[in-house]
């Protein structure tokens, strides 16, 4: 399927095909949720989302490599891709090859590097801030890590609306889907000395970080932290609610992939709720067959609506969609699959 779909995208060069891959291999090992629903866009855009994937999921492993490393140390790490990443929008050959197949994503699909910038600068915040005193403070940190993940996808799924109509639905969608991964994985978090819920919504229910370790170590629960966890559950939800417009805003034949996303990222919050929010013990987890019929009905839609495109004489290119040559890639967007890296998808 990779040829093919870099044979769609117009990817020719030998090196860039082999870049793009390894993207594509990286969102197929560790964005089991992401890439399902990547699979339901058409072939010539989920090159494109891969090397997205990619990209911004070397920047997530180096903050998060904690054994044997110290924060300064992966700070270098980072500053290298930092580096590599500054050297290609120089048009400066580079070795790596998510960055090699980001920067030829963002070129081609004129996605404004700022949004890139911004999320290598809330990753480097990751290295040396643990905490988030107010849900303020935490929206800042996400517009880096997860709005600016759905900004770069629009260009990618293109819209039947101006594209700045899409994007604050899809910066929504990318900071619901890193909510519902910070209260899935708020004992993973913790162990590498991590709290992302916000300090003034734990304390509400009179949790704080001390109560959340020995809930962790322990394996004891306890009806504050229960309540805590149901508010974070329920501010997540009223973020869903606050994006859910967007996606009748994409184009058809990319909608029904982020419908799917999206359906699958909630199914997490509703696990979550049925086992009794012990995120802290266990990890939630939409079950294989679970997630095979939420995505069915979208591969249904996504075939409709590209038999639609075809019989109207539209085309399925990115940014592209139904012909509507004012809707030509090169101006900022969002939509997408959002969640991109450990933080914001799997």
């Amino acid at each position: 399927m990779t040829a093919r779909e870099l044979d769609a995208a117009g990817v020719r060069d030998p090196a860039l095909r082999a870049a793009y891959a390894e993207c594509r291999r990286l969102n197929a090992r560790h964005g089991r949720t992401y890439f399902l629903a990547t699979r339901l866009l058409p072939l010539d855009r989920r090159s494109a989302v891969h090397a997205l994937y990619g990209f911004a999921r070397r920047a997530d492993d180096i903050v998060d490599e904690t054994a044997g490393t110290t924060p300064r140390e992966r700070a270098a790490s980072l500053d290298a891709l930092e580096g590599e990443w500054h050297a290609a929008l120089r048009g400066e050959p580079v070795t790596d090859p998510a960055v090699a197949a980001a920067s030829d994503t963002r070129v081609r699909l004129g996605i404004p590097a700022v949004h890139f910038d911004d999320f290598l600068g809330s990753m480097r915040s990751d290295l040396f801030v643990r905490e988030y005193a107010t849900y303020a403070d935490l929206r800042g940190y996400m517009h880096g890590s997860a709005a600016v993940i759905g900004l770069q996808m629009v260009p990618v799924l293109g819209t039947v609306c101006p594209r700045e109509e899409a994007e604050p639905y899809a910066a929504s969608l990318g900071i619901a889907f890193q909510l519902t991964n910070f209260l899935r994985d708020v004992g993973e978090d913790l162990d590498r000395g991590r709290v992302y819920l916000p300090a003034d919504l734990l304390a509400a229910s009179g949790v704080d970080r001390d109560l959340l370790r020995w809930s962790r170590l322990t394996g004891c629960r306890d009806p504050r932290i229960t309540d805590a966890l149901r508010a974070a559950a329920a501010l997540t939800r009223d973020v869903y609610r606050e994006a859910e417009p967007g996606i009748a805003l994409l184009d058809p034949v990319s909608a029904p992939c982020v419908r799917t996303a999206f359906v699958l990222y909630r199914e997490i919050l509703t696990v979550i709720e049925k086992e009794g929010y012990a995120v802290l013990h266990r990890r939630a987890v939409v079950g294989a067959r679970r997630r095979a019929s939420i995505a069915l009905p979208g591969l249904t839609r996504a075939l409709a609506a590209r038999g639609r495109g075809r019989r109207a004489g539209g085309t399925d290119g990115p940014g592209r969609p139904g012909g509507r040559p004012e809707e030509s890639v090169g101006r900022s967007g969002a939509g997408g699959p959002h969640g991109t890296t450990r933080r914001n998808a799997r």
